[in-house]
């Protein structure tokens, strides 16, 4: 659309739906510029940490109207939170953004295709492990019958993220620590995506904590953590999401709650600013938070029994949400270092988004496949032939980025896979 063309916007009630005060704390100081993917790509302003911000306040303040060009800025983000990182300010940006989208997705008519997308899609069946398997039934029978390049291009660039080979493996709701001494008793959040299309990953996670001496719980009635809901501006099933698990994992028994992906782990420990509003919940939440530790954060504070040396160059590519949001970096990379030595390489950007995102990949594919290739481009320069990371929408985004470039010979393993397999304990 060009500059001269009238854009339409929709007229809707003013509404305060950012702290003012938190979005104040920008200075616009431009540091977050080489922090933010899709400002490196396009080199619009627009498209940046500050750019976004002074477009929420305008959205806020009315004086901008919701209009396609106002919410594109706001759909183009990753969320990945690259620029907390390195803001000097220390600016709540994942804050701003998830309220500011869910202020979109309550006020914005989107086109059909993005609503259906959306709700229909992202919404409805990725966050309930059981319609996301009968949703893979098809593409399993598209596959077995090689007919998947019968597709159009859009649908089969979806498809290729997702594997569905394997079964699922189904956990015991215990698991006993298999050592002498035992330190603790945890439970365990399976995830959504996880559950269904990585849970050989769940399985080696219970492994890992049970030979490190912990009784792992998984209780059956846990829900989606509420990443996918918070994340695309629907904080009301956010909140939904966090109450159910709150309930379900309020057992004085648990010492600790354990996450092995990024994404999930982050929202998990944000809880408390989730519900601080709600004065039934509020506190439970902060106690549930308080509880959250990523997989890396207890394996590296007492690490299991590995085997200490490896022949492959191995890399490591962070999941935003760990990196960014959980400010832990250095935790995966003492337990690879441990076991790779000198054959652990560091890759060039290893803290950029790769363009999965949760559900970017999907709602934003064009943008998504831009930084999955900048991101692969690192990978090669490592000369690494396994990539490890601990998330799962990481791990679909590459391997479709390996796959593509030709490179589907490099392996890509969550972190728990790789030290599983490194462990003395494993069979």
């Amino acid at each position: 659309m060009s500059s001269t063309q009238a854009i339409s916007s929709q007229r809707v009630k003013p509404e305060t739906f950012i702290d003012e005060r938190t979005a104040l704390t920008c200075i616009h100081c431009g540091l977050c510029l080489v922090a933010c993917p899709t400002f490196l790509e396009t080199g619009n302003e627009n498209f940046s940490p500050r750019g976004r911000i002074y477009m929420m306040r305008q959205l806020q303040s009315g004086r901008v109207g919701l209009n396609p060009l106002s919410v594109r800025p706001l759909d183009l983000c990753l969320g990945c939170r690259g620029c907390e990182s390195v803001c000097p300010s220390g600016v709540h940006y994942g804050q701003l953004l998830e309220t500011t989208r869910d202020f979109v997705e309550r006020k914005f008519d989107r086109s059909i295709f993005q609503f259906l997308l959306r709700r229909a899609f992202v919404e409805r069946v990725f966050p309930y492990p059981w319609r996301m398997k009968l949703a893979l039934l098809p593409l399993k029978l598209l596959r077995a019958l090689r007919l998947e390049g019968l597709l159009p291009k859009s649908l089969r660039d979806i498809t290729a993220l997702v594997p569905t080979g394997g079964p699922v493996v189904k956990l015991p709701e215990f698991s006993p620590a298999t050592t002498a001494q035992k330190k603790g008793r945890v439970g365990m959040i399976t995830g959504c995506v996880q559950s269904v299309l990585f849970s050989p990953t769940n399985a080696a996670t219970v492994r890992l904590l049970n030979r490190i001496g912990y009784d792992v719980v998984i209780p059956p009635a846990q829900g989606c953590c509420g990443a996918l809901y918070s994340h695309t501006g629907r904080l009301a099933k956010a909140r939904e999401a966090a109450r159910h698990n709150i309930a379900v994992f309020d057992s004085p028994g648990l010492d600790l709650i354990i996450s092995n992906a990024g994404g999930c782990g982050s929202t998990l420990k944000e809880y408390a600013h989730l519900l601080h509003d709600d004065p039934q919940w509020a506190g439970r939440a902060k106690t549930f938070a308080s509880k959250v530790r990523d997989l890396n954060q207890l394996l590296s504070a007492q690490p299991p029994s590995l085997i200490t040396h490896h022949s492959s160059l191995v890399t490591y590519h962070d999941s935003c949400h760990l990196a960014h949001a959980q400010q832990i970096r250095q935790e995966p990379r003492a337990l690879l270092k441990a076991v790779c030595g000198d054959r652990f390489v560091e890759m060039p950007e290893s803290d950029m988004c790769c363009g999965s995102a949760g559900s970017y990949n999907l709602t934003e594919p064009k943008m998504a496949a831009q930084i999955q290739q900048r991101k692969i481009a690192n990978i090669l320069k490592t000369g690494a032939q396994i990539v490890v990371m601990a998330n799962p929408g990481c791990i679909l985004q590459i391997q479709a980025g390996l796959k593509n470039a030709g490179r589907g010979d490099i392996e890509v393993l969550h972190i728990a896979d790789f030290l599983d397999r490194q462990s003395n304990g494993s069979k």
